[in-house]
C-alpha cells in the first residue's frame, strides 16, 4: 500500500461552489453537513453554495465552511479504502488534521472553529490588524527589520506563517506592517503584499483570544490521535490530546512552521506523496516549492478524488 500524507487547507481556501460536487454525489457528505447545520448557530451550507463571496470570507464562516468541506472529502477517501500515514494543515486546516486522526468529531469541530473565528474577529479592533506576505527574503532578515518597528516605533509585527522557500507572512498592527514594509524592501524582499483578513492571526496580538479560546477548548471532548499530527506549533508529530489541545492554544498566537513541516514528513515518513483534501491548490503549490520531486495531489471534486483513487489504486 502506498505511504501518502493528507494536508488541510486553511483560510484563504473558501470559495463559493466548495463541495457543492461532493455533496451531491456522496450520501455521506451530505449527512456531515446536514448534522453540521443543525449544530452550528446558523446553517452553513446554503453559503458555501450560494454565497455571497463576502459573507463566505467572513472568520467565522470560512472556518467552518473549509473544516466540513475537508473532513467530507476525507470521509469519502476512508470509506474508499486510503489511509494517511500522517496529517498536517496549515492553521485552520489543522483542525481538519485533528478530524482525519480521531482527535474531533466532525460536526463537533466545525462548531469549534466557528466560535474559533468570532473570537479571532474580535481579539483586535476590526481594521486595526493586518497581514502581508514577504516574497524573496530569508527569515533572519525579516525578523531583524521587525524588530527594529518594534524597538524604534512601539509597533508589534510577528512572522505569521513560514509558508516556503521565500515566502513569509507577517501579521502585526497596520500601522507595524505599513512602516515594515519599506525596511524590507531594502532588506532585499522583492515585494511586499498585503493579504485581504481581517486581523492580526499568529501574532502577539491573538494572545487575548487565545485565552478565551482555551476555556472553550477544554469543554469540548476529543480524544488522542489515532495516526500522528504534525503540529503547526512545533513542526513536529503529536498522540496526546492534551498536548494537542495546549498547542492549538498557542497556534493562535504562534508561527506556522508549514515549511519544516513538509520538510519534517519528507526526511522521516517515507512517503509516496502528499495530498492536499479540501478546495484550491494553495498548499499543493507550496509543497512543489520546499521540495519539487514531491508527488502531489489536491482532492476537492469528484474528478479530482478518481485521479488520485487511480494512482493510489494501481499496482506498484
Amino acid at each position: 500500500m502506498k505511504r501518502v500524507a493528507f494536508v488541510f487547507p486553511g483560510q484563504g481556501s473558501q470559495a463559493v461552489g466548495m463541495g457543492q460536487e461532493m455533496y451531491n454525489e456522496y450520501d455521506e457528505v451530505k449527512s456531515l453537513f446536514q448534522a453540521a447545520d443543525e449544530l452550528l448557530p446558523q446553517p452553513i451550507t446554503p453559503l458555501m453554495f450560494e454565497g455571497p463571496a463576502e459573507e463566505l470570507t467572513k472568520t467565522e464562516n470560512a472556518q467552518p465552511a473549509l473544516l466540513l468541506t475537508s473532513a467530507a472529502i476525507y470521509q469519502v477517501l476512508q470509506n474508499e479504502g486510503v489511509r494517511p500515514v500522517v496529517t498536517a494543515g496549515h492553521s485552520l486546516g489543522e483542525y481538519s488534521a485533528l478530524v482525519a486522526a480521531g482527535v474531533f468529531r466532525a460536526e463537533e469541530a466545525a462548531v469549534l472553529v466557528n466560535k474559533r473565528g468570532q473570537l479571532m474577529e474580535k481579539a483586535y479592533p476590526s481594521g486595526q490588524g493586518s497581514m502581508a506576505a514577504v516574497l524573496g527574503l530569508s527569515l533572519e532578515d525579516i525578523k531583524t527589520a521587525l524588530q527594529t518597528v518594534d524597538t524604534e516605533h512601539g509597533e508589534i509585527v510577528d512572522a505569521a506563517n513560514i509558508n516556503c522557500p521565500g515566502q513569509i507572512v507577517i501579521s502585526g498592527t497596520k500601522k507595524g506592517i505599513e512602516l515594515a514594509e519599506p525596511l524590507l524592501k531594502e532588506a532585499g524582499a522583492k515585494r511586499v503584499l498585503p493579504l485581504n483578513v481581517s486581523g492580526p492571526f499568529h501574532s502577539r496580538l491573538m494572545k487575548q483570544a487565545a485565552e478565551e479560546f482555551a476555556s472553550v477548548l477544554a469543554d469540548v471532548e476529543k480524544a488522542d490521535a489515532s495516526i500522528p499530527v504534525y503540529a503547526n506549533v512545533t513542526a513536529e508529530k503529536v498522540l496526546d490530546q492534551k498536548e494537542i489541545e495546549q498547542l492549538l492554544v498557542q497556534q493562535l498566537y504562534s508561527p506556522v512552521r508549514f515549511e519544516e513541516t513538509v520538510v519534517n514528513m519528507l526526511k522521516n515518513d517515507e512517503l509516496d506523496a502528499i495530498v492536499e483534501v479540501g478546495p484550491g491548490k494553495v498548499l499543493s503549490g507550496l509543497v512543489k516549492k520546499i521540495n519539487r520531486r514531491t508527488t502531489t495531489f489536491n482532492v476537492q471534486d469528484p474528478e479530482s478524488l478518481q485521479a488520485f483513487l487511480t494512482w493510489y489504486k494501481e499496482e506498484e
